[in-house]
């Protein structure tokens, strides 16, 4: 059984850290750091040492002040003033955080409604790409089912669901996860955790299907519909479909390296990538939901972890953010595209309906294709598999009609170093089709609307 926090200890009047006086001087300390702070995280400006000196006293004044809240980080924060009270004696130059970012293990302790303050100069994925001071008070997401899942077939010992209580500027934006990866160090350490914040992807979830249903006059399922409608359940199906989809990035056949870490390749890869990963959710939950020796709780939530992987994929994903290479912008579409094709989703009468009882194998049937593309790539050159990518989306996605790509490999760079190909990938190698560009117009605002979401502000 998982070791849960009382009701009491999580939320009894005065005891919530973000309600203290000291949480908002750490917060306003951090805020005006991140106005003198270069993009590397120094203080950008010699003259504005000293005021920065005295901001970061403010901040370790805090952290301590807010520390005996958190006793379970308290080898983190001792060495998080070391690290804050180093930099200033050193004049503020690139911020260096890696003794207390080793100390910080919340893996270890994946108690549910176990909170953390945590501080670093990091960059928040899909906010600001400087290391400014950021601070955010968290706690974990960790249901019973969830322990029992990942104590069995799906372990994944770095995985830390998390939601917010509150957090700096960085995070007021899209941005729903907290990576280890993001803080300024002098050299890269062992990542030993990595932290999702269910909250803020199942608040986006329910505000973008709620409208995304009503302009395509979608009719929910009865459990779909449960789903956008209360939070907490929302949070423990992404934490389960989180859960599957984070270890399955180091599982299966893969190419070499399933990441593509420091390599430049062709977006559509990191599409496949992603997509191959939340059709395992889905095949997985399939497999759970119909496990007569799994509780109800957990077949229940892998049921909604079926819907929440397809609406979040054609609603959310294929129509937020840029044209520029977006990734998961092509997963969405592809998605979408091939439910299409395969029948089983019908735009007809400018309305949408879907044939819920032959989803699951379509859906399953596309992560397989994925699958037998991966199974063949490690006996592919890498431009083979390039191009083998490329036909599987192409196959159900039409590119934009000046694609050198579109015109096959006698129309690339092929005798070239592998560069020349991604350069000939155009930013929107795949636009969005009629039925997206008329969603996206009418959910723009929507869309907008969930930067900076949390579970309490859904």
């Amino acid at each position: 059984m998982t070791q849960t926090l009382d009701s009491g200890t999580r939320h009894a009047p005065g005891t919530d850290p973000a309600q203290l006086p000291a949480w908002a001087a750490l917060k306003g300390a951090a805020c005006s750091l991140q106005a003198l702070q270069a993009k590397d995280g120094s203080i950008a400006d010699t003259a504005d040492v000293e005021t920065a000196g005295r901001h970061v006293r403010t901040l370790v004044g805090s952290i301590r002040e807010l520390a005996p809240h958190f006793p379970h980080d308290a080898d983190y924060h001792e060495a998080l003033i070391g690290d804050l009270e180093r930099w200033v004696a050193s004049g503020m130059g690139t911020p260096d955080f890696l003794d207390s970012l080793v100390r910080f293990q919340p893996q270890l302790d994946r108690v549910d409604g176990r909170r953390h303050l945590v501080v670093f100069p990091m960059y928040t994925q899909n906010g600001s790409s400087s290391r400014y001071v950021e601070a955010v008070l968290i706690e974990v997401l960790w249901p019973d089912f969830i322990a029992e899942l990942e104590a069995g077939e799906y372990s994944n010992k770095l995985f830390v669901p998390i939601r917010f209580l509150d957090f700096t500027p960085g995070y007021d934006t899209n941005s729903a996860v907290l990576f280890p990866e993001t803080v300024a160090v002098r050299q890269t350490p062992q990542f030993t955790w990595g932290a999702i914040f269910a909250d803020r992807e199942a608040a986006r979830f329910r505000r973008v299907v709620t409208a995304a249903a009503g302009i395509t006059r979608l009719d929910l399922p009865e459990e779909a519909r449960q789903l956008v409608e209360d939070q907490e359940l929302a949070e423990k199906t992404f934490v389960m479909w989180d859960l599957i989809h984070d270890r399955t990035h180091m599982r299966g056949d893969l190419p070499f390296d399933p990441f593509m870490i420091k390599q430049r390749m062709p977006y559509f890869l990191y599409s496949l990538e992603e997509l191959r990963c939340d059709l395992t959710a889905f095949r997985e939950s399939v497999k759970i939901a119909g496990d007569d020796g799994a509780t109800e709780e957990t077949r229940r939530h892998a049921r909604l972890v079926q819907y929440a992987v397809i609406f979040d994929r054609i609603f959310r994903f294929a129509i937020t953010g840029s044209r520029v290479r977006n990734y998961d912008g092509l997963g969405g579409q592809l998605l979408f595209a091939w439910l299409h094709q395969h029948h089983v989703l019908h735009w007809t009468d400018t309305t949408l309906t879907i044939d819920w009882e032959e989803v699951p194998a379509v859906v399953i049937a596309l992560g397989e294709k994925i699958q037998e593309l991966y199974w063949r790539s490690i006996d592919r050159p890498k431009i083979a598999h390039w191009l083998a990518a490329y036909g599987l989306v192409s196959e159900t996605l039409t590119p934009h009609p000046a694609s050198v790509w579109a015109r096959g490999p006698e129309a690339l760079p092929l005798d070239g170093p592998p560069r020349g190909l991604t350069d000939a990938v155009l930013d929107d190698e795949f636009p969005l089709s009629m039925f997206f560009e008329a969603l996206d117009r009418k959910m723009k605002d929507v869309i907008e609307s969930t930067a900076g979401i949390t579970g309490t502000s859904a």
